[in-house]
């Protein structure tokens, strides 16, 4: 349409009243979508994807906020999965009644692009998930020769696996992290809680958590859930006979160490996404309510391509995709221009302090979403993101 009204604007003929209102019409939506897209000023006309591009790094080509991809992009008829670029293919915009990404396909002899690269992401996929508890989970209790480490091709004596006949096959996967949520009335957050887990799935006596558990009433704490890493799997050889309380499980395949304390899955599928579409969360979260609960390799602080687990999931209605905004939250700091430049801010009464903004940290996409968990990767980062960080719309302005 545009096209054809530009044509005989060009050729002078005469324009009729409501052809001059559709034009305008016309051209106003298609500003106000680009605007809402936020199109790069310096965006391509056309690009040909390659080897190692993924769907952020393409969407970043052509939009200022990578998430709003699924804005622009259009159906392709011609083409079987229009959601799927694959090397090859050349990507243009297209501007009718609205700004769309359309596509030419190529050979597509290769696997198409993702979000981000499953390398980064992979062991959180295949290796980690997340349970309500452990306590029912069978556990090793000894190890073959009384090893403080087994590997492939050791034996591990395990309790709980009752009834079991020999050929069944096991994860050993081993509890790490527990995740806690502690109600606050009247204040701003909720508090988060990750803490380290010894040999039993248990807190230790020092985990490293600034936290004490005393300081929580039970009736006002959340368990979120136990974060499980698988170490190797095994096969039951002999079970509980002749009065022996542990079966015996060969340890069959490359892996961590297996120590005492560890847990048995049974080994079945475990259905994960392969393919990411980044896009803004479906619904908005109350302030305080999502917050970087840990940050993977046991750090306090990560950046870009780095995973972190946050105080949401499904229950939230986050789903994989799900792209946020991280925020170190501004404090609040006593006036010490009213109150005393000696003034403590630990000692300032509340009426007397002044909340500071919060500061923007960096944008991530959630790739593995639980039911109070997901894991999330950092996709761009300006500082450091941290522990205790808070997680908005990534449009979110403050």
């Amino acid at each position: 349409m545009l096209e054809r009204v530009s044509n005989l604007a060009r050729t002078g003929a005469p324009r009729p009243r409501g052809l001059r209102t559709m034009l305008a019409a016309a051209l106003l939506t298609v500003a106000s979508y680009a605007a809402a897209v936020e199109l790069r000023g310096d965006h391509p006309d056309s690009y040909v994807v390659k080897r190692g591009d993924t769907l952020w790094d393409i969407s970043a080509r052509f939009l200022k906020k990578p998430w709003l991809w699924p804005e622009i992009w259009q159906a392709n008829p011609q083409i079987k999965n229009p959601h799927l670029i694959y090397p090859g293919d050349v990507i243009s915009l297209a501007y009718l009644d609205r700004v769309a990404a359309r596509v030419q396909a190529g050979e597509r002899t290769a696997s198409p692009v993702n979000a981000v690269p499953l390398e980064e992401i992979e062991p959180f996929l295949r290796d980690t998930r997340m349970v309500s508890s452990i306590d029912q989970l069978p556990y090793v209790v000894g190890l073959e020769e009384n090893r403080t480490r087994a590997v492939r091709g050791h034996v591990a004596y395990v309790r709980g696996l009752e009834g079991v006949a020999p050929g069944q096959r096991y994860l050993v996967v081993r509890a790490e992290k527990r995740y806690r949520m502690v109600e606050r009335a009247g204040l701003c957050c909720d508090l988060f809680q990750s803490q380290d887990l010894d040999a039993r799935g248990r807190p230790g006596p020092d985990d490293g958590t600034l936290w004490s558990n005393a300081v929580f009433p039970s009736k006002n704490t959340e368990l979120m859930g136990y974060e499980l890493v698988t170490q190797t799997t095994g096969t039951v050889t002999r079970g509980e006979v002749g009065g022996i309380q542990a079966s015996t499980v060969l340890l069959d395949n490359e892996g961590r160490e297996v120590r005492v304390g560890d847990r048995l899955v049974p080994v079945e599928a475990q259905p994960y996404d392969l393919q990411f579409f980044p896009h803004p969360p479906r619904q908005q979260a109350k302030y305080g309510r999502l917050t970087v609960m840990s940050v993977a390799d046991q750090l306090t602080s990560g950046g870009t391509r780095d995973v972190i687990a946050i105080s949401g999931g499904a229950r939230e209605g986050i789903d994989n995709g799900t792209v946020f905004s991280l925020w170190r939250r501004g404090d609040s700091v006593s006036d010490r221009v009213k109150s005393g430049l000696d003034r403590d801010d630990d000692v300032t009464l509340f009426e007397n302090k002044v909340r500071l903004p919060d500061e923007f940290a960096g944008h991530a996409m959630v790739f593995r979403t639980f039911d109070n968990v997901s894991y999330a990767l950092v996709m761009s980062s300006v500082k450091p993101v941290r522990v205790g960080y808070e997680l908005k719309h990534p449009d979110a302005p403050y």
